[in-house]
């Protein structure tokens, strides 16, 4: 047989040199752009750009500290004060990290709109917490979007813990969040003890999918707590109780056996 019939060469794939200038420039232009996005996504520091303000340059904490000794005096204890780094890295970053560069509202001696108001625009705050951005687009959030209340309502940027209700501090989650919701700060006869946990037990305070912001849409969310070791096959038991025929009823408060999530006035069992 002879051996050129089929000796017909691979199809290759053509060089950057075998095509015309303009697709040449269009393939460059996609393996940069691709390049640029690799070695973005796979930076290994902090990346923080502060805020822009046309003809404003940066003047340093110290500046700021002649107007607003009030607040710049506390923040050494701030979390937001362990960003910023020592040496010449901390030129530009400090109370301008979040507010912008602060010459032109200095030299205007405090002049409105020459700074960042982050409590005006959450925007200061997300150029850092790009995940809140999103859960506060859920369909169930605080409206911080739509400038009802702002990020420094729930969070103190300037000193001690960012989070008041977090760590060591003596306020707790439930004193920062029962400011608003009065109706389920009580104080109850009959507590619920998820609440002496903290609100974020059972909310995703920022945004969820579930109503009223709730961690699960169903009664799995109160089982992460109030389950217990089942001993009878085919039966649910919880708190002793059989809860077997009541589960596919909905959820633990809206099928109508414990409303008063809360807490109580009249009873144990957070009925009413």
């Amino acid at each position: 047989m002879n051996s050129e019939v089929n000796s017909v060469p691979p199809k290759r794939r053509p060089g950057l040199s075998r095509l015309g200038p303009p697709k040449r420039l269009a393939v460059l232009g996609t393996l940069l752009a691709a390049s640029i996005l690799v070695s973005c996504v796979s930076v290994t520091r902090v990346v923080v750009a502060p805020p822009n303000i046309p003809g404003a340059t940066f003047v340093g904490s110290e500046t700021c500290s002649q107007c607003h000794e009030n607040i710049t005096k506390g923040f050494h204890a701030a979390t937001h004060a362990r960003l910023k780094a020592p040496g010449a890295n901390a030129a530009n970053v400090g109370c301008e990290s979040c507010h912008g560069p602060g010459s032109l509202h200095s030299e205007s001696g405090g002049a409105h709109h020459t700074i960042v108001n982050p409590r005006k625009s959450p925007d200061a705050c997300f150029q850092c917490h790009l995940d809140k951005r999103g859960e506060f687009n859920l369909p169930h959030h605080h409206p911080v979007l739509e400038g009802k209340i702002s990020c420094g309502d729930c969070h103190n940027p300037h000193k001690g813990d960012a989070v008041i209700g977090g760590g060591t501090a003596l306020a707790t989650e439930f004193d920062t969040c029962g400011r608003c919701h009065t109706a389920q700060r009580g104080p109850f006869v009959f507590e619920h003890e998820a609440v002496r946990e903290g609100c974020t037990t059972c909310h995703a305070v920022h945004g969820s999918v579930n109503p009223r912001m709730l961690k699960e849409r169903s009664a799995v969310l109160c089982m992460k707590c109030h389950f217990q070791q089942q001993t009878t096959g085919g039966r649910i038991f919880i708190g002793g109780q059989d809860h077997t025929t009541r589960l596919p009823r909905g959820s633990c408060w809206s099928a109508g056996c414990h409303e008063a999530v809360h807490g109580s006035q009249i009873g144990s069992s957070l009925r009413f």
